[in-house]
Formats: C-alpha cells, sequence, structure tokens
C-alpha cells in the first residue's frame, strides 16, 4: 500500500512543478521531499521524474500516479475537514515556546483570535531561546517553536516554515549615525556573549572590532542606556515595536536581518489544534504588516537540480 504522505509529495509536485515549490506547499525540507520522493520510486518500481536542466518534471508514469494521488489526498483532505469541523476544535492542546520579543507583539495576537474563534482549545505559551524551543520540540514537550536564525540555514529534522524576515536596527541618540561605522568609536551595549556573536560579525564586517562597556539581554535595559547617552546598540524590529524609549534613533541596518520561522515536528497534517493556531500566527504575520521575501524563494529554485 502506498503511503499517504508520499503521495501528497508527488500530487504537490505535479501542482507546483518543483520540488522547491511543492516542499514549500507542504513545510517540508526539500531534502525530505527528495527522500520521500526516492522512496516512492522504490516502492512502485517506477521512474516518476526526470530531471531538465536545473529542474524536474513528471514522466509519464509519474503524471499517471499524480492524477491519482491528487484524487486521493482530496478524499482524504476532505474527511479530515469534515471530522475536524465535527470534533478537533471544539478542543485540543498546543503548547507554543517562542523567543521574547515574538512573544510580546505576534504570538499574543494569535493566541487572542484563536481564543475567540475556538475557546476550547488550551494554548499554552513558553519563553525559550530557540535553541532550547527546538530541543523541546524534537522531545515532544511543546508542539510548535517559533525561532529565528540568522543565517539561511534550518534544521533538517522538523518541518519548518519561514515567516517573515526581521531588520535590525541602530539605536542611538544621534541621527546621523545611519550605519555601523559610523559608531565604530563609540561605547556597545550588547548581548551576553552567548547572544552577540552576528552582531559582533556584523561590525567586523563593516571594518571594526566593537568596544563593548555593557552587557545586557533585556532590550528595556539595552534603551534605557542608549537614551542615558551611555551608548548604542542592536535591536531587532520586533523588540523595537514592543518597547521604544523615548529619545532615541533607530536606524535600519541593511544587510543585517534575522530570519523568522515557525517549526512543528512530525509529518503532515497537523493537529487541528496546532494548525488553527499555525493559520492564526500567519495572519498576525500579515496583520503586521511582514511579508515573506521573494527574492530568496527565487534564489533557491534558481539552485534547484
Amino acid at each position: 500500500m502506498l503511503d499517504i504522505v508520499r503521495l501528497r509529495i508527488i500530487a504537490a509536485i505535479a501542482a507546483h512543478g518543483s520540488v522547491t515549490r511543492a516542499a514549500e506547499h507542504l513545510h517540508y525540507s526539500q531534502p525530505s521531499v527528495s527522500h520521500h520522493l526516492a522512496r516512492l520510486e522504490a516502492e512502485t518500481g517506477a521512474r516518476l521524474v526526470q530531471r531538465v536542466g536545473r529542474g524536474i518534471r513528471l514522466t509519464p508514469e509519474g503524471e499517471q500516479l499524480a492524477r491519482r494521488a491528487a484524487e486521493i489526498v482530496g478524499r482524504v483532505d476532505a474527511a479530515a475537514a469534515e471530522l475536524s469541523a465535527m470534533v478537533g476544535l471544539r478542543s485540543g492542546r498546543v503548547r507554543v515556546a517562542g523567543f521574547q520579543s515574538v512573544l510580546s507583539t505576534l504570538v499574543p495576537r494569535a493566541a487572542a483570535a484563536v481564543r475567540d474563534s475556538h475557546p476550547g482549545i488550551e494554548l499554552g505559551l513558553l519563553d525559550a531561546h530557540p535553541e532550547n524551543a527546538l530541543r523541546m520540540l524534537r522531545a515532544g514537550d511543546i508542539d510548535v517553536a517559533v525561532v529565528f536564525r540568522y543565517d539561511d540555514a534550518t534544521p533538517a529534522d522538523v518541518r519548518v516554515t519561514h515567516l517573515f524576515d526581521d531588520p535590525m536596527y541602530l539605536l542611538s541618540l544621534d541621527a546621523t549615525n545611519r550605519t555601523l561605522g559610523d559608531c565604530r568609536d563609540a561605547a556597545w551595549i550588547a548581548g551576553c556573549e552567548h547572544c552577540r556573536r552576528e552582531f559582533v560579525d556584523a561590525c567586523e564586517r563593516a571594518g571594526f572590532t566593537p568596544r563593548i562597556a555593557y552587557t545586557s539581554d533585556d532590550v528595556i535595559v539595552e534603551q534605557s542606556l542608549v537614551a542615558a547617552g551611555l551608548g548604542v546598540t542592536t535591536i531587532p524590529g520586533l523588540a523595537l515595536r514592543a518597547h521604544r524609549a523615548p529619545g532615541i534613533e533607530a536606524a535600519e541596518l541593511p544587510g543585517f536581518r534575522r530570519r523568522v520561522h515557525v517549526a512543528t515536528y512530525g509529518d503532515p497534517p497537523d493537529p487541528p489544534a496546532t494548525a488553527a493556531f499555525l493559520a492564526a500566527l500567519r495572519q498576525a504575520v500579515r496583520q503586521a504588516g511582514y511579508l515573506e521575501p521573494v527574492a530568496g524563494r527565487r534564489e533557491q529554485e534558481s539552485r534547484e537540480s
């Protein structure tokens, strides 16, 4: 018997035209989709895809299986939707871990929307650094992790969806300070030694090593020190939305950003309560004016082979 997840993958490839787009649609990593596709070919004994330039296309056998798979997946999804409407959202539990600035901005909006739409769902929220949140997700202690990274890498063993890019800002008392280099001689306020690596790397790319005079991971403390004229600092856009001290100047730093993702564990589909929270979180992101950059997706597709 063919695996429903693999049938869902072949149907998505036919519908979206590439492994990359199918992975985005299913919230899978691209290597995971490729792995399931190879297993499906082994199970059927048929060659289902062939390479064309940098991409792929379905063989006649693949097209035939994809048509049938779409029918099967559609019926399964319809049955699941009917059952969820009857039972799944009248009760359930979603345990969410996220970093501080997302818990003080976007997550409360999503939580309130879930509470209003589905009052039977029990929602738990936990403040956790991304590394700890992913560890808890893998251990089954939470259902959803909202995390960030400063590079483009994503964990291979969890399902990760990119939500948006969060720009970094330079905070000072001088409106003419627009770049890191403008403050090369200033006293800097930075996070703890485990949290300042990306900041230090960005300064070194700008041609200097920052003189760190004060250490704090609390955005209110950091901004208070800047407002008192004791130094300058960098801060993510989400944190600046959550709190902005009077009198400080904020300049967005081009090319310095962190990528915010939502991660879940296990094969799709997600449990109804989890899916409801994820939908509410995406809506909160859209309402806040964050949009996922298109250029990054196109670049990834151009590298597909």
